[in-house]
């Protein structure tokens, strides 16, 4: 999960983009400079270089000149995600690439990565994205078709977690818990381009927003281990969980699933094993975190093989090392896993700095490569 998200309004968006790729891309009109929009960022202020281009590739060329770790988003008017690129240190430049239509956007920058950000209107005027390889759009249906098994599967796992808590069974409660939350983090960059559902139901005591109230899975997971008591609040919070999942399984079916979107949302997946799996920050209660792991690195493989066939025409190099680096990490994660064909695994307090530095390498060594696999599927 991200520490904390963008608000969402509820309407419709009145213009649909197509969900950016983050990293290098090989189309001729990456380097004109009419396609770039220099995004500068500070502690306090956002500024773009234009507020107007036209409809087609685009690239946000960001440098943050403040002291504070910053985002930099470009949504939809009603505050969907189309691009994003987090954790933007002090001095550093990052581009963020995107295919855009005709429309109405926001560029927002988060300084401190915290709140609604500080925003530029952008307008897409005219024109419209190249055709796509067929391939591709088969590989998005196909994904869809998965990330919306997912939220179906997660419901009833979800449902026999909220069973143990309202029976007041600590133990099934705790057995529950991690099962429930697998078809989330194989899919999470779905739920998160919505905004708003991913601070109820999957954010973190240190990413509450100021005056938010603390809901979803982490509320209970303290609870259940560090509490370890299960009071008529914490059967409320385990109705809401309820309540705020089916919202996901329903509006998963209404998600902007692109090519670029898959490949970049394979690459954030690997991001959150980084920032949070490793460093069992995700789980500090119940240490299960290398089941989130697993199902994080299972989701980016996903997008991965269905883009496959054609990132490998593109670059037959790139899918070799993907393929290579796959097999590594799963690999490792199997020496946590007694049973390969079970999702139990040795709970993460168990494994030491050894271990862990090990995990943080391999994650590495996939996450550079799979950072261009979004190029890869653009060409």
């Amino acid at each position: 999960m991200r520490a904390a998200r963008l608000s969402v309004v509820t309407a419709v968006a009145a213009v649909t983009a197509l969900t950016a790729v983050t990293g290098c891309t090989s189309k001729s009109d990456a380097k004109d400079g009419d396609r770039v929009i220099g995004v500068t960022a500070t502690d306090s202020t956002c500024e773009t270089s234009k507020k107007e281009i036209a409809a087609g590739h685009v690239e946000l060329a960001v440098e943050n000149k403040g002291s504070k770790v910053t985002e930099v988003y470009l949504l939809f008017p009603d505050d969907r995600i189309v691009s994003e690129r987090e954790n933007i240190g002090p001095g550093t430049k990052q581009r963020v690439t995107a295919e855009v239509k005709a429309g109405e956007y926001r560029i927002a920058c988060k300084p401190g990565m915290k709140g609604d950000g500080i925003r530029q209107t952008l307008k897409v005027t005219g024109g419209s994205v190249t055709k796509r390889d067929p391939r591709l759009d088969k590989a998005v249906a196909d994904y869809r078709s998965y990330a919306q098994t997912q939220a179906d599967e997660t419901l009833p796992k979800v449902a026999t977690f909220v069973k143990a808590i309202k029976d007041g069974d600590l133990e099934a409660a705790k057995k529950a818990y991690a099962p429930s939350r697998i078809g989330w983090e194989r899919t999470e960059p779905v739920a998160e381009s919505f905004g708003d559902i991913d601070p109820l139901v999957d954010v973190r005591a240190d990413g509450l927003e100021s005056g938010q109230k603390w809901t979803g899975w982490h509320r209970l997971e303290k609870a259940l281990w560090q509490d370890k008591k299960i009071g008529a609040e914490e059967k409320t919070l385990a109705d809401q969980l309820v309540t705020d999942l089916t919202d996901w399984q329903k509006r998963v079916g209404k998600a902007v699933i692109t090519p670029t979107s898959m490949a970049n949302g394979a690459k954030e997946l690997l991001d959150e094993v980084a920032t949070g799996k490793v460093t069992g920050e995700e789980e500090r209660y119940s240490h299960t975190d290398l089941v989130d792991f697993k199902a994080n690195v299972e989701g980016a493989q996903q997008s991965y093989k269905l883009l496959e066939p054609v990132a490998k025409e593109n670059d037959a190099a790139l899918v070799t090392e993907l393929d290579k680096q796959f097999a590594a990490l799963d690999a490792l994660l199997d020496k946590y896993r007694p049973n390969a064909t079970s999702y139990e695994f040795t709970s993460y307090d168990k494994v030491g700095a050894a271990g862990r530095k090990e995990l943080s390498d391999a994650v590495n060594a996939l996450a550079e490569p799979l950072s261009k696999l979004a190029a890869a599927v653009a060409k």
